[in-house]
């Protein structure tokens, strides 16, 4: 099959206005330590520009590389206004498709595009998706501890700062543990052939008692909510979420890995602890079976991994009909830019869970102006047209992306006896 030329990309409509794309890039800055991926797209019109995420820390480059190799030829000189015919387009313009270094370059250049509807039209994101359904949108915080006590301490803290939804994990003694700090090792304990190993029969056992601590320390005004992260193995899950049912959870999230979704049909003939998950899904071929059997009561995307605001929106209608919220990934890794449009689609979809709160470093505030502000446990909108965020590059600048570490942008942990286990 012969390559198509870039003229093959243009619609047959021509442009129905008259501003046109300029340029695309992408920028790579790390104000916290974390690398973000943004997305730039300007217009012939003065002034006019879109922002969008493209994060994927773990394959920054090659992301930035896909944007500006391979998305920005098909985008120059086309009508910003045309988001729907270039998602699409850009979707199939490589043939193979889905995955997440293609699917966050074509998010950056999605949103960029919302980013720059909104300007045009004076308006915020959110009231081009139909107006907003809600006054703020309620956050999830996280508590982690050592041990019971100090998580139920943090969660105590993160009440009285007005938070009603609270992500807990707690330390394994003498073992890895997703999402909390070490705990020190039970006296006499014998030490696992590889040492901080994660061990998912003391997890199971030391979960149970952290909710069952909880329940009795804090009681019932708090929504609790739980990080399985797909680390055990899917019969495993199935015991979690039925020893966490008296404890009457908000959502467990991930309890199995993409790999494994089938399992899912078995956990909900067993338990009805409600379970959020889709962290790691790319492709619809991986959520849609997931909602339209109502395996799970929360999506959990990365809206970026998806693709952004488009088949986000697109998802969260789908939900909506069958009886499942949105509970969109907010954490470290997505730009504030990314953090804006999940705060547009979570304002108006009627069938919005929850959201995840990722509070920014002060200079990530500082290079990006017009971070959304959390107050009493809720994400607060703004009036300012687009998505409401921009970006000073030249401070951006002064925060070099982190050097690429092959093998340990994330690294996996491993069992006692050495074996590896997904993170």
């Amino acid at each position: 099959m012969s390559d198509v030329s870039d003229k093959d990309v243009e619609p047959p409509w021509g442009a129905s206005g008259g501003v046109r794309i300029t340029s695309v890039r992408a920028v790579l800055t790390a104000p916290a330590g974390t690398t973000l991926v943004v997305v730039r797209v300007d217009t012939d019109e003065p002034g006019l520009y879109g922002l969008g995420c493209a994060t994927f820390t773990q394959r920054a480059a090659a992301v930035a590389t896909t944007v500006e190799e391979y998305l920005a030829p098909q985008l120059i000189g086309r009508d910003p206004a045309d988001i729907t015919d270039i998602a699409a387009t850009l979707h199939v313009s490589g043939y193979w498709r889905s995955g997440p270094v293609l699917n966050n370059a074509l998010s950056g250049v999605d949103m960029a595009l919302w980013d720059i509807k909104g300007k045009q039209a004076g308006l915020p994101v959110w009231q081009l998706l139909g107006g907003r359904c809600r006054t703020a949108v309620p956050l999830y915080a996280h508590a982690a501890g050592r041990d019971a006590e100090e998580t139920a301490d943090e969660v105590r803290a993160l009440m009285a700062e007005g938070y009603r939804h609270v992500r807990c994990q707690v330390a394994v003694p003498g073992a890895g543990t997703y999402g909390a700090p070490a705990a020190e090792a039970r006296a006499g304990a014998r030490p696992p052939l590889t040492p901080n190993a994660w061990d998912p029969a003391a997890y199971r056992r030391t979960v149970r008692g952290l909710f069952e601590h909880l329940r009795q320390e804090i009681g019932t005004e708090v929504e609790l909510i739980h990080d399985v992260h797909e680390r055990v193995h899917p019969t495993d899950a199935v015991r979690i979420a039925r020893d966490l049912e008296p404890y009457d959870l908000f959502y467990l999230e991930d309890p199995v890995a993409p790999e494994d979704i089938e399992w899912l049909r078995i956990l909900r003939a067993r338990s009805v602890t409600p379970i959020a998950i889709g962290e790691l899904f790319t492709n619809p071929a991986e959520y849609r079976p997931v909602v339209q059997e109502r395996l799970c009561d929360f999506i959990r995307v990365h809206i970026s991994a998806i693709g952004g605001i488009t088949p986000a929106w697109r998802l969260a209608g789908a939900c909506e009909l069958f009886g499942v919220r949105t509970a969109w990934h907010g954490p470290g890794d997505v730009s504030p830019v990314g953090h804006a449009a999940n705060l547009a689609l979570d304002l108006a979809a009627p069938n919005f869970g929850i959201q995840e709160q990722h509070l920014f470093a002060p200079a990530v505030r500082e290079v990006f102006p017009g971070c959304p502000e959390i107050r009493d446990g809720h994400l607060w909108p703004s009036d300012a047209p687009g998505l409401g965020i921009d970006l000073d590059e030249g401070l951006a600048r002064k925060f070099p992306p982190r050097p690429a570490a092959p093998g340990r942008a994330w690294r996996p942990p491993r069992r006692a006896d050495g074996a590896l286990q997904r993170p």
